[in-house]
C-alpha cells in the first residue's frame, strides 16, 4: 500500500500530537521529581524555576498563592525545607492539547517526612509523616525552550498525618476544610 499526501500529512500531524503529549507528560515528571530531588543540593534557584515555568505563571496552592516567576525558587525553597524528605507520585495524565497550549490534569500523592526536630517538639517518634492524596490542574505554554507551565492550581482530597509545625493562614484553612489538625 502506498501512502498518499494526505496519509502522510495526517500521520505527521499525529506523530506532532505524540510528541507534544510526551513533552507535556516529561515537563509535570520533572516538577514532581524536583519536589523531592532538589532540596537535599539546594537546587532550588532561577534556572530551576525558568526550566518550568513562564514568567507570568500563576501557582495555587493548600500553602498559598505565587505570581510570577520572580521568588518563586525562594518559595518553593522554604515550602519544602518544612521536611526531612518527601516524595511526589503523579498518575493519570489528562493532557488537553490545543496548538501551543494545553490544559493538564494529574492526580498526585505526596509523603512529606517530619524531620527529627518537629517530632521531638510533638513528643513522637523520628519518622513521621504528612500524607496529602490530592490533584494538580493548569495551563501549559509552548516556548522557545520548551512547554512550561503557566497556571499550576494544587488542591488537597485529603490529608492523613499532621502538617508541618507551622503553617500558613491559608494551610491552616485547607486543614480545617478537610478536617485535620495541624
Amino acid at each position: 500500500m502506498n501512502a498518499t499526501p494526505v496519509d502522510i500529512a495526517a500521520l505527521h500531524d499525529r506523530i506532532g500530537i505524540l510528541v507534544d503529549r510526551a513533552e507535556i507528560t516529561g515537563l509535570v515528571d520533572r516538577y514532581l521529581l524536583s519536589l523531592d530531588t532538589l532540596p537535599d543540593s539546594g537546587g532550588f534557584d532561577d534556572e530551576w524555576a525558568r526550566s518550568l515555568f513562564t514568567e507570568d505563571v500563576g501557582i495555587s496552592s493548600p500553602v498559598g498563592e505565587h505570581r510570577g516567576i520572580a521568588g518563586l525558587a525562594e518559595s518553593e525553597r522554604a515550602t519544602m525545607a518544612k521536611f526531612e524528605r518527601t516524595q511526589h507520585i503523579g498518575t493519570n495524565y489528562l493532557i488537553g492539547l490545543d496548538g501551543d497550549r494545553a490544559t493538564v490534569r494529574w492526580n498526585a500523592l505526596m509523603t512529606h517526612v517530619h524531620p527529627a526536630s518537629t517530632q521531638a517538639a510533638r513528643g513522637a517518634e523520628p519518622g513521621g509523616h504528612f500524607d496529602v492524596g490530592g490533584t494538580f490542574t493548569g495551563e501549559v505554554v509552548r516556548t522557545a525552550a520548551g512547554w512550561r507551565f503557566r497556571r499550576l492550581d494544587i488542591r488537597a482530597v485529603w490529608t492523613s498525618g499532621r502538617g508541618p509545625l507551622t503553617l500558613t493562614p491559608k494551610a491552616e484553612e485547607t486543614m480545617r476544610e478537610l478536617g485535620q489538625a495541624a
